[in-house]
């Protein structure tokens, strides 16, 4: 590829009293570029990722760049959505500009303000992502989506609650090492295992702890051509893309697979010249404790229906073959939906530029992130590894 990251800023994911989207790009846009080691006038320019559909009662978040820094004014700034895939939506964005030679560096942000409104409210803004003509009314929101995908699941491969707590006692233990996530404790697997007054049943067979965070943050990076790469003091390079949308309406699919996410894995890491065991991690989109483990299945790790020999025999634990959501994932960090996608970049850029703290999985040199939107709808798949 010929774009690279170059820099980077993230805030902590959580409910952020008192912050707007304003205030939230105005949190990162800035250190991005400083981070970068460029100047805000060597932006050529601006993508915000900024899914919405009602959660805030600003739109057109795009302008909102500019109230952090006016160097920015005039700059080309627009805004993406797809759904919970909008961040990732809005890198491809800016390496196209780059690709193009429209831009040699684009600074690309993703932001979400999501707890302003009650959690009821939250959901329906959420379920926008759903195909409503036939899922708007499915009991319990969007979590009922994957509740029913879950179903659909068990009823062809045995009950998989217990699995799916073994995951999510994995990804909060990830989370404590993470400085940037929602929730920075420990659970263990018998508290995500059991229903209880603090672990109830969502919808269907989901319970709180199959569920990822309501959360406010933001995230940016600083896409590069290679000209500007070269001369960064890190550079972390795309090897490979993959972007697949499939039907919505679950309907017309086999939801007891994410056969977008297959596409879209396969042309990420055909595109590198690579294949999976290649990987030292994988930031997956863990919304839903279900949907990581159709995910071990997706990216190829094991045959559809064997996801849970992935967490039971230990091979995506931080000191397994393929560390998966060393961050945590969205179930420990949170999921402020726009700013998922550049989020899980940045948590694989960190770990391929050495920089990830007690997070860090050890001589990474390249790594895949998985970015879906709605259930399993938009699909993204990216191939990263370290230029320098």
């Amino acid at each position: 590829m010929n774009a690279s990251i170059i820099g980077w800023a993230h805030t902590p994911f959580a409910k952020h009293d008192g912050y707007e989207l304003e205030e939230l790009i105005g949190q990162v846009s800035t250190k991005a570029v400083d981070d970068a080691g460029l100047e805000p006038s060597q932006i050529d320019s601006i993508v915000v990722g900024h899914y919405n559909s009602g959660l805030s009662s600003q739109d057109f978040a795009a302008p909102l760049v500019l109230q952090a820094e006016p160097a920015f004014r005039f700059k080309p700034t627009v805004r993406v959505e797809n759904a919970c895939a909008t961040g990732s939506a809005a890198i491809r964005a800016g390496l196209s500009q780059i690709a193009a030679r429209d831009a040699r560096a684009v600074l690309v942000i993703g932001v979400e303000k999501m707890t302003s409104l009650p959690n009821m409210e939250v959901g329906k803004a959420l379920q926008n992502a759903s195909y409503r003509r036939e899922e708007g009314n499915v009991p319990g929101g969007f979590a009922g989506v994957f509740a029913a995908i879950a179903d659909s699941y068990f009823a062809k491969w045995g009950d998989q609650s217990e699995i799916m707590a073994y995951i999510a006692a994995k990804n909060h233990r990830n989370g404590i090492a993470n400085p940037y996530a929602h929730m920075r404790r420990d659970l263990g697997f018998e508290a995500c295992n059991v229903v209880s007054d603090k672990n109830p049943i969502v919808a269907g067979p989901l319970r709180r702890t199959d569920c990822s965070m309501v959360s406010d943050g933001a995230a940016a990076i600083v896409l590069a051509d290679t000209a500007y790469s070269t001369s960064a003091r890190r550079a972390i390079g795309f090897r490979g893309l993959g972007h697949a949308t499939d039907f919505m309406p679950m309907s017309r699919r086999d939801m007891t697979r994410f056969e977008g996410g297959e596409v879209a894995w396969r042309q990420a890491l055909s595109a590198a010249g690579v294949v999976l065991s290649d990987l030292d991690l994988v930031e997956t989109h863990d919304c839903f404790t279900i949907a990581e483990l159709i995910e071990y299945e997706t990216m190829g790790l094991v045959p559809h229906g064997e996801g849970r020999r992935a967490i039971l025999e230990g091979w995506v634990t931080k000191e397994g073959r393929l560390p998966v959501n060393p961050s945590g994932g969205l179930k420990a960090k949170g999921h402020p939906i726009g700013a998922t996608g550049v989020s899980m970049h940045i948590m694989a850029a960190l770990q391929l530029s050495g920089e990830a703290g007690d997070m860090q999985i050890a001589g990474a040199t390249m790594a895949g992130v998985f970015n879906m939107g709605g259930a399993a709808v938009a699909n993204y798949a990216s191939v990263l590894e370290r230029i320098r």
